[in-house]
């Protein structure tokens, strides 16, 4: 919270008494704030399209960066005394396709899909015999594609003349699912092992092209499962330079859970900036609010007055899907708020889905409240930014401009001039949000925003109520930073609260919150950086935690989708569903297969969760009998599970598993737990009865000495039970409690630098997993030797992207996944109060 001058006029006690508050609230801010390294830095968190990150660890190192990976540009600067100091992202213009990928063209290549002859990679190879398709080349309806690949691999050949005279950088752009590896003219330079990325740039070494002549790009990918996806091009810088070179000398940077907190030093003034997130979640009108506050607050270093001005500006980026989209950029005014405002002047609304995928419908908002010191505008990207280097603001010839941005870019920009700054700080805020117009398909219904009240409240009275609140807000967002901080230190000491606190705006941003035409609540998961499912059940499952700990109700939010879609006879199946479809557009399942006892499992262990922490079964007796379908599925199929995947599925299927048949024994006790609590006894004594006798075999055939096996028929294996932590959670007594101490005796020995692998066939891991799988150790010391490693990675890891849940052991690097909810797992164990 910035300070406020106190009234000279005021009585000596109560400047007194206010000062002690102050300072008391300025300490508890500070602890609230703590200073690490993140993989990258959340700055704008509404939801899983407007998603903003800084990748570096100086926030005017990298441009601003959408989840995916595409820059969503925020540019910030301070113009102190004439001297301009640039503080926030990078001045990155698009890069300009020299050879285009599909998302610019579907260009056509040469592939096959059974292994070629060697030498299939260089220059000289004859390839008359492949087939000729049009990129990307892929999973039917995904991505860009447009040739079908649907077997297990594939080889692509692309042929191409280079300029002789092509004198900019140039720069290798690709999209794989899922190992990938490309040659340049024979010359390997890709190679990514087990991973599936989006839109990755990478420089080219000129020396191996060949300048004025032709060229081959031959590309081979595997496909482990899941969707699969090849494509590829070449592209150049922009002539265009940067304005803004000097950079303000960082002096920090602190996370909450709700706010990103940098110090700079510009000359002699000093900087203090909040990226503001008001993500509360006792107030689900506010969380919902697409609105998030940057604030500034600038004073004197050397006790000398100096003229200060402070400039932002951002692109449309954050309003396309793609650059070769038209947008509407324009300025304007609604009560005492000014605003620019971007979007799309197709506005396909809701007409997109998949995973890298951004919205293009609906407008982007840069805008404050109006001031004689302030302005804000709409103008070319250099321009403005040459016009503030100048004179300290922004001079617009136009309210209004069409442009499409990979020709032309514009941007929204924002200035205040707080003329003499010297000892008392001058601070003030600009505001940063979306207006979906309509959010989420429901089953055939567009359904709008939470915040809108069913359409009632209009964008232009969210964005004054906005500015209205902005006091109130920053306080109780400290307020919360501080309760956050304080309950997850002490549940499992200074690291486990770090990463409590990065996961925290991370896990909530990837839901949308709405309500169906029923009025019940809908609170949305997209599937970031996996496959863009909605609603997916094994990801609320693992992000449920810090729900059940903070408001449930968002947890009911998470589950009623998959009720309806089997309450309805929309599913038919005698096991829950997987999804609710593809994000935005929750339609029905479109996940290509089922994980029946899994997602059984996780339905009935969450909703039992809900239950214990509310005290009653109400929400569980509404849902009874799909309740007692999937519990009786599992009482049928859960104790020695057959080949078939689970929340795990990039390991692919495998039968007799033992964690899969540990989290079936929870589901029933679970069931049994509910059926207590509703006074049904009979029911409750069968269920729980067959959950202790399943358990007595499940420990029998899973036996393996010192631990327990990976599979029940495979000796000299194990894995991570981490389904086992609801018995203790849930005070459920179905397994001995050595059973779980002997596991995580077990576990301490197979550690790896960057925590405990997910089982022994490999040395990945899955982080919110580690932390379920610590809680289970009956003191805090134990359960911090598991967590110390996960905070090594995170804090070490060389991959710069929000932070991953799947990633190798030794080394920390990535193998998949960012972005993703599930590190809402890590708040289990602050539900551990016993």
């Amino acid at each position: 919270m910035f300070k406020i001058s106190l009234n000279k006029i005021l009585a000596v006690f109560v400047v007194t008494f206010s000062l002690g508050s102050c300072a008391q609230q300025e300490k508890q801010n500070e602890e609230a704030g703590r200073e690490f390294r993140a993989p990258a830095y959340p700055l704008i968190t509404i939801d899983p399209y407007t998603s903003a990150w800084s990748t570096s660890d100086q926030l005017f190192d990298s441009p601003v960066k959408h989840w995916t990976g595409k820059n969503h540009s925020l540019i910030g600067a301070v113009r102190v005394d004439g001297q301009t100091y640039r503080f926030l992202g990078k001045e990155e213009t698009p890069l300009q396709p020299v050879l285009p990928n599909a998302k610019y063209e579907a260009w056509e290549g040469r592939f096959v899909i059974k292994e070629p002859a060697k030498g299939w990679e260089k220059p000289g190879f004859n390839d008359a015999s492949w087939k000729s398709g049009k990129a990307g080349f892929g999973t039917p309806n995904t991505f860009e594609t447009n040739t079908s690949w649907e077997t297990k691999e594939i080889w692509v050949r692309r042929e191409f003349n280079l300029p002789a005279n092509e004198s900019n950088e140039l720069y290798l752009n690709y999209s794989h699912d899922d190992d990938f590896e490309l040659y340049l003219n024979g010359t390997q330079i890709v190679n990514t092992g087990n991973r599936a990325r989006s839109n990755v740039t990478l420089k080219l070494d000129k020396s191996l092209l060949n300048a004025g002549g032709k060229n081959i790009i031959a590309a081979h990918c595997l496909d482990r499962g899941g969707l699969a996806y090849v494509d590829f091009g070449i592209f150049k810088e922009s002539d265009q330079k940067p304005t803004f070179k000097q950079t303000a000398i960082q002096k920090s940077v602190k996370i909450t859970a709700t706010q990103t907190k940098y110090d700079f030093t510009c000359g002699p003034v000093d900087l203090h900036l909040e990226f503001v997130s008001p993500l509360l979640m006792d107030d689900l009108d506010l969380l919902s609010r697409p609105v998030n506050y940057v604030s500034y607050e600038v004073v004197s270093n050397d006790g000398k007055s100096h003229d200060v001005a402070v400039y932002f500006d951002a692109t449309p980026e954050w309003a396309v899907n793609e650059l070769n989209q038209e947008v509407e950029v324009t300025a304007g005014k609604t009560g005492a708020v000014n605003f620019a405002k971007a979007g799309t002047t197709e506005q396909s609304i809701l007409q997109k889905k998949g995973d890298n995928v951004r919205i293009d419908w609906g407008y982007f908002y840069l805008a404050s409240t109006e001031s004689t010191n302030t302005a804000v505008a709409v103008g070319g990207f250099s321009s403005m930014k040459e016009s503030f280097v100048k004179g300290g603001k922004i001079n617009s010839a136009s309210d209004k401009i069409t442009a499409v941005m990979s020709n032309t870019m514009p941007v929204l920009a924002y200035t205040d001039n707080l003329d003499k700054v010297s000892t008392t700080p001058e601070s003030g805020y600009v505001m940063l949000a979306y207006d979906d117009l309509e959010s989420i398909q429901y089953f055939g219904d567009n359904l709008k925003a939470w915040w809108t009240k069913d359409g009632q409240v209009t964008f232009d009275k969210a964005l004054i109520a906005a500015a209205t609140d902005y006091k109130k807000i920053m306080a109780r967002c400290d307020d919360f930073d501080s309760k956050i901080y304080r309950e997850a230190l002490q549940a499992g000491g200074e690291n486990y609260a770090r990463l409590c606190l990065l996961a925290y705006r991370q896990s909530i941003a990837a839901h949308k919150l709405v309500k169906d035409t029923q009025g019940n609540t809908l609170f949305l998961s997209k599937e970031n950086f996996s496959n863009g499912s909605i609603g997916t059940v094994d990801v609320t499952y693992p992000s449920a935690p810090l729900f059940l700990k903070y408001n449930p109700e968002l947890l009911k939010g998470m589950l009623n989708p998959i009720f309806y879609y089997t309450e309805s006879g929309k599913w038919t199946k005698p096991f829950a569903a997987h999804d609710v479809g593809t994000y935005p557009q929750a339609n029905g399942q479109t996940y290509g297969g089922d994980m029946p006892v899994e997602e059984c499992g996780n339905m009935l262990i969450l909703t039992t969760a809900i239950a214990d922490v509310e005290g009653n079964a109400g929400y569980a007796e509404k849902h009874w009998e799909a309740l007692t379908t999937w519990a009786n599925y599992l009482l049928e199929h859960g104790l020695d599970p057959e080949n078939q995947l689970c929340t795990d599925d990039f390991a692919g299927h495998f039968a007799h598993n033992v964690n899969l048949s540990a989290k079936a024994i929870m589901g029933i006790a679970g069931y049994g737990k509910l059926a207590e609590m509703l006074g049904k006894k009979d029911v409750s004594e069968k269920y729980t009865s067959a959950a202790k006798g399943m358990a007595q075999e499940w420990i029998k055939m899973a036996d393996d000495g010192d631990h327990f096996r990976l599979t029940f028929d495979q000796p000299g294996t194990w894995s991570q039970k981490y389904n086992l932590v609801w018995d203790k959670l849930l005070n459920l007594g179905i397994f001995p409690e050595e059973v779980l101490q002997k596991e995580v005796a077990y576990y301490l020995t197979k550690q790896n630098k960057y925590g405990l692998p997910l089982d022994n066939r490999r040395t990945y891991t899955k982080a919110d997993w580690i932390i379920w799988t610590a809680t289970l150790a009956s003191d805090t010391s134990t359960f911090r030797k598991f967590v110390d490693p996960v905070y090594g990675f995170v804090i070490e890891t060389p991959d710069r992207v929000p932070m991953s849940d799947w990633y190798e052991t030794p080394d920390a690097t990535q193998v998949g996944f960012q972005a993703r909810s599930v590190v809402g797992g890590y708040f289990i164990k602050m539900l551990d109060e016993k």
